[in-house]
């Protein structure tokens, strides 16, 4: 019996492994959205210098617009990347490169899953808020009730912010 209870363990011990596909693939999605990000950016900028930086107030407007999405799609990148890292950390191993570099930032020093959760809690509010301020932007607030709705989600986003930092 105990010969089956190690061999047993030592397989649930190696299925950690498993997390490896979760993590490779967050890579690639995360290095599919800068790309894509870059591209968002990229295309309204070179129209821009091709029509001599006389822009009409729909350019202006899809030029903002475009930059802030791709703001959002950085974010949801870094969110992608914070994960992989986080699970290969929890998971598999400590990534040496970073516990050895005195220069690194701990920003993605991740112990147990709370940290991981933490940390993506606080990048999912920063897509959340630039989302909310993307789609803010291109409202027409024709009545006060409008302007209204504005400030209050403006308030509810500063609360979130305030709470999500309360405890540093």
């Amino acid at each position: 019996m105990r010969f089956i209870e190690r061999f047993f363990e030592a397989f649930l011990w190696r299925t950690r492994w498993m997390v490896i596909i979760a993590v490779l693939f967050s890579l690639l999605g995360s290095l599919s959205l800068f790309i894509v990000a870059s591209y968002e950016i990229y295309e309204p900028i070179h129209s821009m210098f091709s029509y001599g930086f006389h822009l009409t107030k729909e350019e202006h407007e899809t030029l903002v617009g475009a930059i802030v999405g791709a703001i959002d799609l950085y974010l949801i990148a870094t969110v992608l990347i914070i994960f992989a890292l986080g699970l290969y950390e929890l998971f598999i191993s400590k990534i040496d490169e970073a516990e050895n570099d005195e220069n690194s930032s701990k920003i993605l020093a991740i112990h147990n899953l709370d940290d991981l959760k933490e940390k993506l809690a606080k990048v999912v509010l920063m897509v959340l808020i630039v989302t909310f301020f993307k789609y803010a932007i291109h409202i027409k607030y024709e009545t006060p009730i409008q302007t209204l709705y504005l400030a209050a989600g403006v308030l509810m986003l500063a609360l979130a912010l305030y709470f999500s930092h309360k405890k540093d």
